[in-house]
């Protein structure tokens, strides 16, 4: 999804400036659109532009972004930083070439750390391809004007204390909200719906869905019937393990695959709970941004959401792995209207107060001091 391109009066405020795009969605260039959305009511006209290296290769497309940047002297340009979005393996040195050409440029160059560390692995290349990752990110923000990390500041513990351009703006949900929608008819359906939004990649999604398993099959057991609603990425390619591995008289199994947003956001409207089981929570998991958006309950693994705006959200979190833990508190929402009510309301607020994208924009505005055009 990207924005109309602004007319030759009008240039850009701000310029969304991404790397390789991402398939079969992109969930960087959704944030980009929802929040460029959000900025339009706040008079800022913004962008998407792309530096295409993995289609055209390095040396083009660095030359076509020379010659682009020459119209966008005096804007902002906000870089959207993975590290898989700047290279092939995970090393991804040059886009420090893309921060250098935006200076000569004379542009007001930022930076968006959607991965504001590096991510290591047992093997001797992912202990370099980590050290490569977190060097990049320190190099980028002593580079760049401000930068915007996902995270709180006290995570980042290279930064310095009061660091006057670094701000913490959370992410919104990839989807449109459905707060404002009647919330689900709880007390009155027989049949509970559990919502999945995307799984990992192998291995890890056969310790997901057994962990999902386990926790169903717990609420099963204590007499609800269950409805598990699997949509977005990873949930197709696993049609196959899911259909084996939940077979229950009491569980029934949806699984909507890829959709569109507005398909997605409705789904997540019409259950009652979300299981977010991708690892330890963070305050940089879409999955569970999305479940807010759409005023679930949801629970999840602690790991990092404390501390963060996650906290005020309606989310119930467990330790690591443990199973039994993860069916008990599954069990505790889907039984217990008023809790479930508790839980939805908090996400409500959370969504309202953090997560809306009307309060993201202000933010990243005031961070970048952008005047209304």
């Amino acid at each position: 999804m990207t924005d109309p391109e602004p007319s030759v009066s009008q240039p850009p405020s701000l310029i969304f400036l991404l790397g390789r795009k991402d398939s079969p969605v992109d969930g960087v260039e959704d944030y980009c659109t929802f929040l460029g959305q959000a900025l339009a009511k706040q008079g800022v006209n913004t962008r998407i532009s792309r530096v295409p290296w993995f289609d055209q290769g390095w040396l083009r497309s660095l030359w076509n972004l020379w010659r682009e940047a020459a119209a966008w002297q005096g804007s902002w340009v906000l870089i959207q930083h993975t590290a898989l979005a700047w290279s092939r393996h995970g090393f991804p040195t040059r886009v420090l070439a893309v921060v250098e050409i935006l200076r000569r440029r004379n542009v007001r160059c930022g930076i968006v750390f959607h991965d504001p560390r590096g991510v290591s692995g047992p093997r001797a290349i992912d202990q370099v391809r980590c050290g490569c990752q977190n060097w990049v990110v320190r190099q980028l923000h002593r580079r760049t004007v401000r930068s915007i990390f996902a995270d709180p500041l006290n995570r980042m513990c290279w930064l310095k204390a009061n660091d006057s351009k670094a701000f913490f703006i959370p992410i919104g949900a990839n989807i449109p909200e459905s707060i404002h929608t009647p919330s689900p008819a709880y007390a009155d359906r027989a049949k509970r719906t559990v919502a999945v939004f995307c799984l990992s990649t192998q291995p890890n999604v056969y310790r997901e869905l057994d962990d999902i398993s386990s926790a169903v099959r717990a609420a099963a057991e204590s007499g609800l019937k269950v409805r598990v609603l699997f949509v977005g990425r990873g949930t197709a390619e696993a049609r196959d393990e899911i259909a084996r591995i939940f077979r229950h008289p009491s569980i029934e199994v949806a699984n909507l695959g890829v959709r569109s947003s507005d398909e997605v956001s409705r789904a997540l409207g019409e259950s009652d709970v979300m299981l977010c089981v991708r690892g330890p929570l963070n305050p940089r998991r879409g999955s569970a941004i999305a479940g807010i958006a759409c005023g679930l309950p949801v629970i999840a693994y602690e790991g990092a959401a404390a501390g963060t705006p996650l906290e005020r959200a309606g989310i119930v979190l467990v330790p690591y792995q443990d199973k039994a833990a993860l069916g008990c508190a599954l069990v505790q929402v889907l039984r217990d209207p008023s809790y479930w009510k508790e839980l939805h309301s908090r996400s409500i607020q959370a969504q309202t107060n953090c997560f809306s994208w009307d309060t993201i924009a202000p933010a990243l505005a005031s961070a970048l001091d952008l005047d209304a055009v």
